[in-house]
């Protein structure tokens, strides 16, 4: 029975089985069939979906090839236009180009038929040279056969035929060119001289050779002189100057040519009088005190100067120099005034013609300080002892140059030392700025009317206005009018070399020719 239960339970699976995979089969053969229905839809709408795309692509190209075939057309026919133009120009040009080329055959032409008839030219101008050579040979043999003179002979006397005219050409010329020179310069250089002196307002001064010493009653006379003159001659032996003790009262007088050693003296004697002892050894101790005070007093002094002119950084050695020349003397005018008056001159004039008017000023300032140290050195001027001066103690080269230019012993390498020397002829030469002895005076005339007479042709020399003038009357037969203009600078370039004067000379030749006669 338990076997036929599992048979049963056998087949009875076994349909089970049968029967589910059946109806399974049922099942997935109507899915499979669902499956392809919808894979055919799917594909269906694929095909329907790729030929729309195609359909709207196949557009899109056909619109971009349109679109690009327009574009193409639209720059081939700007490019067809450009190039038509470029082909224009190209056209112009070469039809210009052509011209110019029938030109420049018409004028290569034209220059070869000039340089042919050049050259024809030259080669009649070769004859005739030649034939003029020929013929001016020929001439000198007959001229040299008339005249009875040899080539060298009739040159010299051509020279000197030339010679002759030229005298007379550069008198001529000379005379041509002082006339523009004055009425170019002459107004000018006024202005500016005169504006500068109008500028510079100077005392007139004229130093003597004493100092008088006040003293504050007649009884320190004799204690001035001491027993024996003790004291007076140690006084002067210290100081070197001689003491005057006159009648006149309360006073006692200071002599000496040293300007430099009267003012020391003065000093001592002043310091002296004020302590009240009076012996030898005292005097000796107050001078040589006084020596140092003076030494104090120029420095000051030369600062003062320098201040007032608005010159800084100068050494302190050259403002000493400077200070002393306050007690030095040039024909009478003081040696410190006359340097601050050639500074305020020259810079005025400096500034007028657009210079440095500092440079100018230290320079003015600087160029008589070779006279304080002058006696002192064996060789040189005073010039040119100021300018080694100036480079030593560290001024410009344009400084140092128009200090020892400023007599024209040294070439000027500026306008500064033109401007020197004239400010300095001008504070020397004015009204009352120099006293002179008449000895110097009557010589300076007698030498001057003698080199006006060592030249030929002339009549009468005159020497007029202290020296400041020499007027020269001349033969008229034997000097004409161009000769007098070269004998007047002649005669101004001798004076120039041999003479020395302060301030200038004018020189003034007079020619004149009369005809008399008389009606009967």
């Amino acid at each position: 029975m338990e076997e036929y239960l599992v048979v049963v339970m056998g087949v009875f699976g076994t349909l089970m089985f049968v029967t589910g995979y059946f109806i399974r089969w049922v099942f997935a053969g109507k899915k499979l069939k669902e499956s392809e229905e919808r894979a055919n839809r799917v594909i269906e709408q694929a095909d329907k979906e790729a030929e729309s795309k195609k359909k709207e692509i196949e557009l899109q190209g056909k619109d971009l090839m349109i679109k690009l075939r327009q574009d193409f057309e639209r720059e081939t026919k700007d490019r067809r236009e450009e190039i038509l133009a470029n082909e224009k120009r190209i056209l112009q040009k070469e039809e210009n180009l052509e011209k110019r080329v029938d030109l420049l055959e018409k004028k290569e032409k034209d220059l070869n038929g000039r340089l042919a008839t050049l050259h024809e030219k030259e080669k009649g101008i070769d004859d005739r040279k030649a034939s003029l050579d020929k013929l001016i040979i020929e001439e000198k043999e007959r001229l040299q056969k008339i005249s009875n003179l040899t080539q060298e002979e009739a040159k010299n006397l051509l020279l000197l035929r030339v010679d002759e005219e030229l005298l007379e050409e550069k008198a001529t010329r000379i005379r041509q060119m002082e006339e523009d020179i004055k009425n170019n310069v002459d107004k000018k250089a006024r202005t500016i001289i005169s504006t500068a002196i109008q500028r510079c307002s100077s005392e007139h001064t004229a130093a003597s050779t004493v100092t008088v010493v006040v003293l504050p009653s007649d009884e320190m006379k004799g204690r001035i002189i001491g027993r024996e003159g003790r004291n007076i001659r140690a006084l002067e032996a210290a100081a070197g100057v001689d003491i005057i003790i006159d009648d006149t009262p309360e006073a006692v007088t200071i002599s000496g040519f040293d300007m430099f050693r009267r003012e020391i003296a003065k000093i001592a004697l002043e310091n002296l009088i004020a302590d009240g002892r009076i012996h030898p050894g005292r005097i000796e101790e107050v001078v040589e005190k006084a020596k140092l005070e003076m030494d104090n007093i120029i420095r000051e002094e030369g600062e003062k100067v320098a201040f007032d002119l608005g010159i800084h950084g100068m050494h302190i050695e050259l403002l000493k120099l400077v200070g002393r020349l306050k007690f030095r003397t040039s024909y009478g005018q003081n040696g410190l005034q006359h340097t601050k008056e050639v500074a305020m001159l020259i810079g005025s004039m400096a500034s007028q013609l657009n210079l440095d008017p500092k440079v100018a000023m230290r320079a003015g300032l600087l160029h008589d300080i070779g006279k304080v140290v002058s006696q002192d050195v064996e060789e040189g001027t005073h010039a040119i002892v100021g300018g080694t001066l100036s480079r030593k103690y560290g001024e410009k080269e344009e400084v140092a140059n128009a200090v020892e230019s400023h007599h024209e012993e040294v070439e000027m390498t500026s306008m500064y030392g033109a401007l020197v020397c004239a400010a300095d002829a001008i504070s020397a030469a004015r009204p009352g700025a120099r006293a002179e002895t008449l000895e110097t005076y009557v010589k300076r005339l007698e030498n001057l009317e003698k080199i006006a007479n060592s030249y030929k042709g002339i009549s009468k020399a005159y020497a007029l206005q202290a020296g400041r003038e020499i007027r020269i009357i001349v033969d008229p037969d034997k000097i004409n009018d161009d000769e007098s203009i070269v004998l007047a600078r002649d005669l101004r370039k001798k004076i120039e070399e041999e003479m020395e004067y302060p301030g200038q000379i004018k020189v003034i030749v007079l020619r004149e020719t009369r005809a008399v006669e008389f009606a009967k």
